[in-house]
């Protein structure tokens, strides 16, 4: 299954027929994606599953539809357990950026992350998925997929936010303000945090008498 998000709202492509009683699943050889896109972006539609069987190419039609931007970016974890943001356009990110000529989509990860916060001695440990969203670029959608990897430093200098990227903030946060940060997120964003993130802690519950 893959989700790509329109604003905030989730296209579904699956190869499960019936994913709810809200969507609309549409065979998809038979899906006009940009105009999908376009009803979304009008408050026209709000659940539309696109269906094919072969898992393998629900991505393959994805590409053929819209132009794709390749990105990569990290998930940055240091020695205290805290987790590197960054905010830009008001909302809470992570560090990521477009793939250069000739770069991996680790070595683009990394760069980026670099780049973006002033984070030194990065080491990725894991690859963790990709994300899918839809933006608009001279008038023309665009399909950005983002390949996002785990990644561990012990550095503990000073974060150097790049303006040039529009990035205001570049912070490390802990696991409470973590959750806090990710209330002023993206969709696509939380689908990379583990479950307990989203939800409260129980140490921040607390009873009003």
């Amino acid at each position: 299954m893959y989700k790509v998000f329109v604003k905030e709202i989730p296209i579904i492509l699956s190869t499960e027929k019936n994913i709810g009683e809200h969507y609309t699943t549409i065979p998809l050889k038979q899906a006009r994606f940009k105009k999908l896109v376009k009803k979304i972006n009008n408050g026209e539609l709000l659940y539309v599953n696109l269906y094919h069987k072969n898992a393998e190419k629900l991505e393959r039609f994805l590409r053929k539809k819209i132009k794709v931007v390749e990105a990569a970016g990290g998930l940055v974890y240091n020695s205290k357990k805290e987790i590197l943001f960054i905010k830009r356009n008001g909302k809470w990110d992570l560090p990521k950026g477009k793939i250069e000529k000739g770069e991996s989509y680790r070595e683009a990860a990394i760069r980026e992350v670099e780049e973006e916060t002033g984070v030194e001695d990065l080491e990725i440990r894991n690859f963790i998925m990709k994300t899918y969203h839809v933006f608009t670029r001279n008038n023309k959608y665009r399909l950005k997929i983002t390949h996002w990897y785990e990644m561990y430093t012990d550095y503990d200098g000073p974060l150097t936010p790049q303006p040039e990227e529009g990035i205001k903030k570049a912070k490390w946060k802990n696991f409470e303000k973590s959750q806090d940060a990710l209330k002023n997120s993206y969709e696509n964003i939380k689908l990379l945090f583990p479950k307990e993130y989203l939800t409260t802690h129980p140490n921040d519950r607390i009873t009003k008498m």
